[in-house]
Order: C-alpha cells, then structure tokens, then sequence
C-alpha cells in the first residue's frame, strides 16, 4: 500500500469519526489538527510531502480514534503504531 493509499484511508477513518478534513496550501509543512468552534478539523498541507501528510495524519488518527476495537487493514495498523506518539 503507497503513502497515498494509507493517507486517503486514515483521511476516511477521521471522517467516520466526525473530523473534518480541510486540504489548503500551508507552505509544505503536512497539516495538522486544530479545534473551530465545536469542530475538529484536520488541515491537509497540499504542497507537502506525501510522506510528511500520512505521518502527520497518523499522529491525528492515533490522537482521535480509538482504533483498538476496529477493523484497520494490517498495513495500516502498522504504519499507525510505527507512528504513535509516545510522551
């Protein structure tokens, strides 16, 4: 599965989850999530990296979702726990 595949289904995962996604042109840095209001909404970055966009989307996933109880493709789940945070 291609960074872009794994990027458009964790995109698809914030969006089951009432996360709203903004895609803008924020200078290449890969986005991030902010609250509006009542909204979450996860920004897109379009000029970065796919790399940096689905690592960046993976921290929100992880942030977000609790995924421990759901089906998640198996190549998926491994690029979300290569990319949990840990504090």
């Amino acid at each position: 599965m291609d960074e872009k595949a794994v990027i458009e289904y964790l995109l698809a995962l914030l969006e089951q989850h009432n996360v709203a996604i903004r895609t803008e042109a924020l200078g290449g840095r890969g986005g991030g999530v902010c609250k509006l209001k009542d909204r979450t909404v996860v920004f897109v970055d379009s000029e970065a990296p796919a790399a940096e966009t689905a690592v960046m989307c993976a921290h929100a996933v992880n942030d977000l979702v609790e995924t421990e109880k759901m089906y998640i493709v198996p190549q998926v789940r491994d690029f979300l726990e290569k990319h949990t945070l840990t504090g």
